[in-house]
């Protein structure tokens, strides 16, 4: 698993923006169970954002792209979802900074930089119930599949298989982070948004990368 860095970036980074877009009110309504019912909306103005800055953009390489990306979201997403996937962005940027090719060791370490950078500013950890519960599992797979080998399309189909279980998972789950902690035993029986929005953009990814 390799690609040729940039284009590939730009590729991942549009998906993710227009799953967002198009899934602005399903994410809201499942957010809406336990939350405040804004994640979809926050989360599709700033990548809204995004694809209105995209020629803008500087492009010396994936993680300038990527820092200009989490510029954009940091500022633009509203609640706690704007610095949380704007620290992801631009963790993984930092790891990509100055490669023009990236491995897919790279990739498990630009993931791991945003679960990390994710799990420092939001101040939460694996089965706390947030998108963590989705993130950490997908890195797992995602690392599991590059070790074993196989092509970039192969990878992303267990990695997509694998997220979506782990999200649906946190249907279990007692909420200990966010809003949707001051609900208490009623968090208890819905998924958490946030972990089935990055199942739904790893799946939409995974189905559009066979695609190109």
């Amino acid at each position: 698993m390799s690609t040729d860095s940039l284009s590939d970036t730009e590729f991942v980074v549009r998906s993710i923006a227009q799953t967002a877009l198009e899934n602005e009110t399903v994410f809201c309504e499942l957010d809406s169970v336990v939350g405040d019912g804004d994640f979809g909306y926050s989360l599709a103005r700033g990548f809204e954002k995004v694809l209105e800055s995209w020629d803008g953009y500087a492009r010396i390489d994936s993680g300038a792209f990527l820092q200009a990306v989490a510029v954009t979201i940091t500022s633009r997403v509203g609640g706690t979802s704007g610095p949380l996937w704007g620290t992801a962005f631009l963790r993984a940027s930092m790891v990509a900074k100055g490669k023009t090719t990236l491995s897919g060791t790279d990739i498990v370490a630009m993931l791991r930089a945003a679960v990390e950078g994710i799990q420092h500013r939001g101040n939460a950890e694996l089965g706390d119930k947030t998108l963590l519960d989705a993130l950490v599992p997908a890195a797992n797979e995602l690392e599991a599949g590059v070790a074993e080998g196989g092509t970039t399309a192969e990878i992303l189909d267990r990695v997509a298989a694998a997220t979506r279980s782990a999200a649906e998972a946190t249907t279990t789950m007692l909420a200990k982070r966010g809003r949707a902690s001051y609900s208490g035993q009623r968090s208890i029986g819905s998924p958490d948004a946030g972990a089935i929005a990055v199942a739904v953009i790893i799946e939409r990814l995974s189905d559009e990368w066979k695609l190109r």
